[in-house]
C-alpha cells in the first residue's frame, strides 16, 4: 500500500490524511464543488474534484471514486464513516478492481447490515438479543400477528439501515397498522428496502457499544465500551468511556460477547457491537453492529492509548493487530458533537460563513475538526463541525474539563450546539448519570420549552 484515496470529506478525511502521513503513505483527497475550500482538499498530497454538491453525484458515486483511484494509481480506498463506508457493493467493487478497501469484507457488511441476519448471528453466538421477530416483514398483515405475540410497547426498525429512519415506537395495538405503514414507507425511501422487523421496546435504557477489531491472522480484540445514551431522535450527541453505570462484571460480559461475535464472523478491521442496557434489570441485549469506524472513536483512543485510524490502515495492509484487548486505562473521556444547528429552534440546520472560530486548547482537550475562520459550511452534508473530546482521571474531572472547554469554544457567524452542551453538562441528572436514550426528548427539551 503506497497511495490511498480518501473517499470522504470533513474531519474524518483530515484524520485519514494525517494517518497516511504518519505511515508514509501518499494521500489523494476527493471533493465536491461545494467543498472546493474544504481543509481536506489542501491537506492531502493530491486532490481531485469528483462532481457537483449532491452526494449522489460526488461522494456516493462509487464508479467515479474507483475510476479516480485507478487513474491516480491508488492502491487503496479509505471510506471513513457515512457515505459508502457500509456499502457492500462498493467494498466488493474495490476488491474486484484490485483496490484494498480499508474496512471489512463485503460479506461481513452484508450480514451485519441486514439487522435481522445480525440478530440471528448474535443469537447463534450465544449473545442475548432483544426479544422480537425472527424475520423482517414488508406486509402489515403478516407482521400484525407477530406484533401481538411480542407485546407492547414495541419498536419497529428498518432491516436494511439505521440512523433512526424507518423507526417507530408502537405503544398499543391500535397504533400498529399506521406506524408500520409509515415505517416501511420511510425505510423504502431511505434504503430502497421496506422490510421492517419488530422488537420489544424498553423505554428507559442506556445505549452501550463495544469497539472491536479483527485482523487477517485470526486475532480478535475489544477496546472496552462507550456509553452513547445522550441521543435525540436516535442520533448520538454525547459519548463517553467508560460507561458510568455498568458493573465490572457486565463490562466484561459485554466485551466477551462482542469478541465472540466477531470471531464467529471472522471479522477483519474496525467495528462496533451495539447493545441496549436496562439499568433496572441490569441486563444487556445486542441490537446491531456497525461495520466501520464510528464518529465517537476518539473517546476510545484516549482511554486506551491507541490510534484506531492508523490501525485500520495497518490491518488492511495485512499486518497483525498491534494491541490486545484493552479496557479503559484509568481515564474518562467524553465527546461532544458540535453541529451547525440551532437547538432552540428544534435543532434547525445553520449553514453559512463562520466568522469566528476559536476552539479550546489545554490539557485533556482535543478538537477534531475541518473548520476554520471564514469557512463556509455547505448545506448539503452532515451538520457536524467538530468533535470536542475532553478527558480526566475520573468522570468528575472530565466534566470539569468539559465545562471549561465549552466556555472557551467561541464561534460566530453560524449557530452551533455549544450552548446546548453547556446547558446539558450542568443538569444534575447528567452529572449523576441518571439519564437514558429518550431523556433528551422527554426531559431536557420538554422543560426547555
Amino acid at each position: 500500500m503506497k497511495r490511498v484515496l480518501i473517499a470522504n470529506r470533513g474531519e474524518i478525511a483530515l484524520r485519514a490524511i494525517r494517518a497516511c502521513r504518519q505511515l508514509s503513505l501518499e494521500s489523494v483527497a476527493v471533493f465536491s464543488s461545494a467543498d472546493a475550500n474544504s481543509a481536506h482538499r489542501f491537506a492531502a498530497d493530491h486532490a481531485v474534484c469528483i462532481g457537483p454538491p449532491a452526494p449522489k453525484a460526488s461522494y456516493l458515486s462509487a464508479g467515479t471514486l474507483i475510476e479516480t483511484a485507478q487513474s491516480l494509481k491508488c492502491d487503496a480506498i479509505y471510506p471513513g464513516y457515512g457515505f459508502l463506508a457500509e456499502n457492500s457493493a462498493f467494498a466488493q467493487k474495490c476488491l474486484d478492481e484490485n483496490l484494498i478497501f480499508i474496512g471489512p469484507d463485503a460479506e461481513s457488511i452484508v450480514q451485519m447490515g441486514d439487522k435481522v441476519a445480525a440478530r440471528q448471528a448474535a443469537a447463534k453466538a450465544g449473545i442475548p438479543v432483544v426479544p422480537g421477530s425472527e424475520h423482517g416483514y414488508t406486509s402489515v398483515e403478516a407482521a400484525e400477528p407477530i406484533s401481538r405475540e411480542i407485546g407492547y410497547p414495541q419498536l419497529l426498525k428498518a432491516s436494511g439501515g439505521g440512523g433512526g429512519r424507518g423507526m417507530r415506537v408502537v405503544n398499543r395495538q391500535e397504533e400498529f397498522v399506521s406506524q408500520f405503514e409509515q415505517a416501511t414507507a420511510e425505510a423504502q425511501a431511505a434504503f430502497n428496502n421496506g422490510e421492517i422487523y419488530l422488537e420489544r421496546f424498553f423505554p428507559k435504557v442506556r445505549h452501550i457499544e463495544i469497539q472491536v477489531f479483527g485482523d487477517k491472522h485470526g486475532n480478535y480484540v475489544h477496546l472496552g465500551e462507550r456509553d452513547c445514551s445522550v441521543q435525540r431522535r436516535h442520533q448520538k450527541l454525547i459519548e463517553e468511556s467508560p460507561s458510568p453505570v455498568i458493573s465490572q462484571t457486565t463490562r466484561r460480559q459485554m466485551a466477551e460477547a462482542a469478541v465472540a461475535l466477531i470471531r464467529a464472523l471472522k471479522y477483519v478491521n474496525a467495528g462496533t457491537i451495539e447493545f441496549i442496557y436496562d439499568v433496572a434489570s441490569q441486563k444487556f441485549f445486542f441490537i446491531e453492529m456497525n461495520t466501520r469506524i464510528q464518529v465517537e472513536h476518539p473517546v476510545t483512543e484516549i482511554v486506551t492509548g491507541t490510534d484506531l485510524i492508523i490501525e485500520q490502515f495497518r490491518v488492511a495492509a495485512g499486518e497483525k493487530l498491534s494491541f490486545g484487548s484493552i479496557f479503559s486505562q484509568g481515564r474518562t473521556a467524553i465527546e461532544f458533537r458540535v453541529n451547525a444547528e440551532d437547538a432552540s429552534q428544534n435543532f434547525r440546520p445553520s449553514p453559512g460563513a463562520v466568522k469566528r472560530w476559536h476552539p479550546p486548547t489545554g490539557k485533556g482537550v482535543r478538537v477534531d475538526s475541518h473548520v476554520y475562520e471564514n469557512y463556509v459550511v455547505p448545506p448539503y452534508y452532515d451538520s457536524m463541525l467538530a468533535k470536542l473530546i475532553v478527558s480526566g482521571e475520573d468522570r468528575a474531572a472530565a466534566l470539569g474539563a468539559a465545562r471549561a472547554a465549552l466556555a472557551q469554544f467561541k464561534v460566530s457567524g453560524i449557530t452551533t450546539t455549544i450552548p446546548f452542551h453547556a446547558q446539558l453538562v450542568e443538569r444534575p441528572e447528567f452529572q449523576r448519570a441518571e439519564i437514558h436514550t429518550r431523556w433528551i426528548e422527554e426531559q431536557l427539551l420538554t422543560t426547555a420549552h
